[in-house]
């Protein structure tokens, strides 16, 4: 008997894992020629980058409420000060 195995075969699940496989080496390493090893981008900066962003919304609301808040109050003393007639 012969223990020669059958070539294998190439399927299109093949090219593409191995076309996108390439495509991610390609970009990782210009990411990392273009911006330098210490400005990459990770998963925890991307994670600290939307806390920070969080954060930022949350005081634009914050004031945005405050003004609002504001200019409910002046409208109201505007509204005590006019003479009914």
């Amino acid at each position: 008997m012969s223990n020669v195995e059958p070539n294998p075969t190439i399927r299109l699940t093949t090219i593409s894992r191995t076309v996108a496989s390439l495509a991610v080496g390609v970009v990782h390493t210009l990411e990392r020629a273009v911006v330098g090893d210490g400005q990459i981008r990770t998963a925890r900066g991307n994670a600290w980058e939307a806390v920070c962003a969080d954060r930022a919304r949350a005081d634009q609301r914050a004031e945005l409420d405050r003004l609002v808040a504001e200019l409910v109050a002046t409208r109201a003393a505007d509204r005590e000060r006019q003479p009914v007639g």
